[in-house]
């Protein structure tokens, strides 16, 4: 298993799928989907937005996300995918296990495909161009 670094795999991810917990967001992607043959490892990225707190808090939230994979089976990550691990602030202050079942189960759900249109958002009408009566 590798650890996605670059901000454009971090994108890429972000406009996948993805499974919402009280401590994290699993965001997925299949790496073939792209079109990409790619045969390469699992890879999984880890990332804590500012609003989750300071710097130190932000910190405890990725090492603890970090600690969840490494306990996980890697055999429940499916090949050629790309995983991010979004970390919310209940990371803080959520039990450890409770966490790691959360983190089994979230790998066991089907996953929600989410469209990432700008401008576009799902249940609105489009405005047209109406000419006066």
């Amino acid at each position: 298993m590798d650890r996605l670094r670059q901000r454009a795999d971090f994108l890429a991810v972000a406009n996948g799928a993805r499974v919402n917990s009280p401590a994290f967001v699993l965001q997925s992607l299949d790496r073939k989907s792209l079109g990409r043959d790619d045969s390469g490892p699992v890879r999984i990225g880890f990332t804590v937005t500012k609003k989750n707190g300071n710097a130190p808090e932000r910190n405890r939230i990725r090492r603890r996300l970090r600690e969840l994979v490494k306990r996980l089976d890697p055999t429940s990550m499916q090949p050629h995918h790309d995983y991010v691990l979004v970390g919310r602030r209940d990371a803080l202050s959520r039990d450890f296990a409770t966490m790691l079942d959360d983190l089994r189960i979230a790998f066991t759900k089907p996953a929600r495909h989410t469209a990432k249109a700008r401008g576009h958002r799902p249940g609105h009408a489009a405005a047209t161009s109406r000419k006066p009566d």
